[in-house]
């Protein structure tokens, strides 16, 4: 294996523990909690893109799976993933790739971010709700008054702070060529 390819992983694998650190950030609501998981996942694209921020994602989801508990409020399990709040954490793969890949098609710069990272907010929001409705066994009008509106607004706060942290960082860690691309940071 070669060195690249290690740190990469070695990356993939601090920013899947980011996200489950910063899934016990929690503001409990009835069905579906607001977390700090999406910051992670805006954060992980930003810094990483596409590919390696997919790969994150999948290697916290897969954590999560085999029972560790790095899912919002300490849970672990499989149980997890086949239940309403499931497709919230399938979608963090879907969004971490559609949010890098936009950043690599454009720039890394904060105005690109802030677009890449809401887009990866309304994915995570779209798989996440229709798990929710047919789990829950919800309408659609329940769904989107558990799954959708309450996140709305926390969102794009988390797209905004994703945007510019994630940025900012990654642009530090091109200067100190841990990894590549571009340093052009114009907003």
């Amino acid at each position: 294996m070669n060195g690249e390819k290690l740190r990469m992983i070695i990356q993939c694998s601090i920013f899947a523990a980011i996200t489950g650190i910063f899934a016990q950030i929690e503001i409990p609501l009835p069905l579906v909690p607001i977390s700090g998981q999406t910051l992670a996942v805006g954060l992980t694209a930003t810094i990483l893109g596409s590919r390696y921020g997919a790969f994150s994602m999948v290697g916290y989801a897969a954590l999560g799976a085999v029972g560790v508990p790095v899912f919002a409020g300490f849970s672990g399990g499989m149980q997890v993933l086949a239940g309403p709040t499931g497709g919230y954490i399938f979608g963090f793969i879907a969004a971490a790739f559609i949010t890098g890949a936009i950043l690599e098609k454009t720039k890394f710069n904060l105005t690109m971010a802030m677009i890449a990272n809401t887009v990866g907010m309304v994915v995570i929001l779209i798989i996440g709700t229709i798990q929710l409705k047919f789990v829950a066994e919800l309408s659609w009008a329940q769904a989107m008054a558990a799954g959708v509106y309450p996140f709305i607004v926390v969102g794009l706060i988390k797209a905004f702070l994703a945007s510019w942290i994630g940025i900012t960082v990654r642009n530090r860690l091109v200067q100190a060529r841990l990894i590549q691309g571009s340093t052009k940071a114009a907003a």
